[in-house]
């Protein structure tokens, strides 16, 4: 794994030891970024099941203000340690080491000027939570701007079971990795 592009481009990124988490490939992650590049300068970051961090730290690298990353596993949050000090990048994120649906919810009561322009969920493939922290954020705990992105990445064999009211605006596939995106 490595930072693709910006001031961090090229720094390689330490991956957890295990199988618990599933980087994003860099041929998706370019891909993403390719999309989201109108809108990263300066912009408030939030990476929601970060892993090693490593599409947090490439909005950082390409430009973002600030990203914000969530996790529970100490051996991704290690490895999002060990990323954020070998691309200089520490100062400009934030770590919260809790469950995804904690951190929406506390970050709900923040102040709203301190909302995300582009919020990135990549919960497991096949697991509930993401579902269910993505509807929670979506309809009672926005902690998006108005006008900002949600980008939820899934299987692209496996939707996740999202209500029918629930449309994205686009999706892409790349290899095995889909991207829904939505509006906030």
């Amino acid at each position: 794994m490595r930072v693709i592009a910006g001031s961090a481009r090229r720094g390689l990124l330490a991956a957890p030891a295990g199988d618990g988490t599933r980087p994003t490939a860099d041929r998706a992650k370019e891909a993403l970024f390719s999309i989201l590049s109108p809108y990263l300068a300066g912009a408030r970051f939030l990476d929601l099941f970060c892993g090693s961090g490593a599409v947090g730290i490439e909005a950082l690298s390409r430009g973002a203000a600030q990203a914000v990353f969530v996790d529970t596993s100490k051996a991704a949050l290690a490895a999002l340690k060990q990323n954020l000090a070998a691309t200089r990048l520490g100062e400009r994120a934030a770590i919260l080491a809790m469950p995804a649906h904690e951190a929406v919810e506390w970050l709900h009561g923040q102040d709203p000027a301190n909302y995300f322009d582009i919020v990135f969920l990549d919960p497991p493939y096949h697991g509930a939570d993401g579902v269910g922290v993505f509807l929670n954020m979506y309809m009672h705990c926005p902690v998006v701007k108005d006008g900002g992105h949600i980008i939820y990445e899934t299987d692209a064999k496996a939707m996740p079971d999202l209500p029918d009211w629930l449309v994205p605006d686009s999706q892409r596939d790349y290899g095995r990795t889909r991207f829904l995106f939505y509006k906030g």
